[in-house]
């Protein structure tokens, strides 16, 4: 069986000699280990992660107000557990999401009206992002405990 001629399929004669060139300068294996990303990028990812975050800590957040909702006893069962370390390890957890999430959003929606577009201005905008997000976990630390 003979190789398709790719030349003849493209309609024009660089096309093997360009695809060649790209076969060869591919990665075979992606280490992510050495990529060093800049402080804005991290914030952008950690803002998507906490929005993940939320979305899976509502479901239990909805089934302990259930549970607190249907009754005198349900609403004891969920003090109780809410006294727990796990419990509030996890409210807090939620809760530092959610300010994250806040801080970081308020950051993207000046960016989409024109505050803080430039190079330094993104760089200062997730440093900002950073400090202010670590205070309000830091608080919201101390309030639930």
């Amino acid at each position: 069986m003979h190789p398709i001629n790719r030349s003849s399929i493209f309609g024009w004669p660089g096309a093997k000699a360009c695809e060649r060139a790209v076969d060869n300068k591919r990665p075979v294996n992606l280490d992510l280990g050495k990529f060093h990303f800049p402080l804005p990028a991290i914030t952008s990812i950690l803002h998507r992660i906490s929005g993940i975050l939320i979305f899976i800590g509502i479901a239990f957040l909805l089934y302990g107000l259930d549970l607190s909702l249907s009754g005198e006893e349900g609403f004891a069962q969920v003090q109780s557990i809410l006294d727990g370390f796990l419990a509030k390890l996890i409210v807090w957890g939620i809760l530092s999401a959610l300010a994250y999430h806040l801080v970081a959003g308020v950051r993207h929606l000046l960016m989409d009206g024109g505050v803080g577009e430039s190079l330094e201005g993104g760089r200062l905008g997730a440093k900002l992002v950073v400090v202010i997000s670590v205070i309000l976990i830091v608080l919201l630390g101390v309030w639930v405990w």
